[in-house]
């Protein structure tokens, strides 16, 4: 079965939506790049992962929804999403829209991750 970009970009925002955190490490290569104005620039897997449950201890509530997704490259896709979560904390509403253009290597793991918010938050 041939690889599909879409598909897996699908598979992997559900076990975001799950906060299942080792099937999300798993997704990425060890050297991935992550840049987004919501966990900052990293690079490498336990960075990436650090910030990630940074930002879910943050927004433990968070719901998001793909309105779409598509394959642009044979190892490469896009998401456009929208999110909703309330920060763990103040209390404070978090509201975002954006999208994602994520880039796999030949394993199908995630070697680069960009995403662009359509407001700042």
């Amino acid at each position: 079965m041939a690889f599909d970009p879409a598909e897996e970009i699908e598979r992997f925002h559900a076990a975001i939506n799950a906060l299942d955190f080792p099937v999300i490490e798993a997704y990425f290569a060890e050297d991935a790049t992550y840049v987004s104005n919501g966990v900052g620039s990293l690079a490498g897997r336990g960075e990436i992962m650090a910030a990630f449950r940074r930002y879910f201890d943050d927004y433990p509530d968070q719901t998001a929804e793909n309105s779409l997704v598509e394959t642009l490259t044979p190892l490469s896709g896009r998401s456009v999403w929208s999110l909703r979560a309330t920060h763990s904390t103040s209390g404070k509403p978090l509201i975002r829209e954006g999208e994602e253009t994520i880039t796999f290597n030949e394993d199908g793991r995630i070697t680069q991750v960009e995403v662009t918010d359509y407001k700042d938050f």
